[in-house]
């Protein structure tokens, strides 16, 4: 028989004990930064999220440029950029100097340059201020949200500004201005760097209670229209809300826009020149 070479457990030597060690401090607290969450909104990364505003809004500005065209011809002031009295009159006036109906597009490579970066500082100022108000305020605080919207606005409205107004001057019928870089250098050497700014205020004052009546309308007629879980809310449900809420941010706030308009436009394709960039200033004026 082929012989064992297991050893029995109780033929082998007990272990030394080894002493055991004393007590030391207790381990100290590994601080680590609070963890950042990928997603911020429906599931998208913050970049993800800040692209898509970013595009949604050059495509919204790209699908109404032409009535932003008519609009400014409509607001711009004085002889020869004199107000139409119609629609139908300020089409006419667009169209009928060089390059017909694309004419109705000139100015959009400004807006395209404008509304891009505005739009993702505008995505990315609101998640930020959201996420610290609501940390404070609640999560479902409406204030937290109203504040949130106006420092995004007023954050995306700087970034905007100089090439709305670029936009706004190439848009005049007989514009001196061949495009967008010729634009810059002109005014940057006849009227300074301030001239890009000179409506900023106005738009800032216009752009707040535009986001506050457009979101206040725009919960108020979902709320109408019976849909009131989210997850069920119907392609038309939003179309409906978002045109009525459009419509009456638009009608509040037009005045303003008038103003916004002319301050851009002055000194250019004889528009009248403004002693200065206040609004009441303005509407004496006009």
């Amino acid at each position: 028989m082929a012989a064992d070479y297991r050893t029995p457990d109780r033929l082998l030597p007990a272990a030394a004990e080894e002493p055991a060690a004393p007590p030391g401090p207790p381990p100290k607290p590994v601080l680590s930064a609070p963890a950042v969450p990928a997603a911020t909104h429906d599931g998208l990364r913050f970049w993800q999220y800040m692209l898509a505003g970013s595009v949604a809004g050059v495509v919204e500005h790209t699908v109404m440029f032409p009535v932003d065209t008519l609009k400014t011809h409509m607001q711009a002031g004085a002889p020869p950029c004199r107000p139409a009295l119609s629609l139908g009159a300020a089409l006419r006036n667009a169209v009928a100097g060089e390059g017909g109906a694309l004419a109705l597009y000139r100015g959009l490579p400004a807006m395209a340059l404008g509304a891009g970066p505005a739009h993702a500082v505008y995505f990315s100022v609101y998640e930020f201020a959201k996420s610290a108000l609501t940390d404070r305020l609640g999560p479902n605080n409406p204030a937290a949200h109203a504040a949130s919207g106006v420092l995004a606005t007023v954050a995306s409205d700087a970034v905007f500004t100089p090439m709305d107004t670029v936009k706004q001057r190439l848009q005049l019928t007989s514009s001196p201005y061949t495009g967008v870089g010729h634009c810059i250098r002109t005014v940057l050497r006849d009227e300074g760097p301030g001239a890009f700014f000179v409506s900023y205020r106005t738009t800032v004052v216009m752009n707040a209670p535009y986001t506050a009546v457009h979101f206040a309308t725009y919960e108020a007629a979902k709320r109408m229209l019976g849909d009131m879980a989210a997850d069920e809310e119907s392609l038309a449900v939003h179309a409906t809300a978002g045109a009525a809420a459009g419509a009456l941010a638009a009608a509040v706030t037009t005045p303003l826009d008038v103003v916004k308009t002319q301050l851009q436009c002055q000194g250019v394709c004889g528009c009248e020149r403004f002693h200065a960039s206040l609004n009441r200033n303005v509407l004496e004026q006009s």
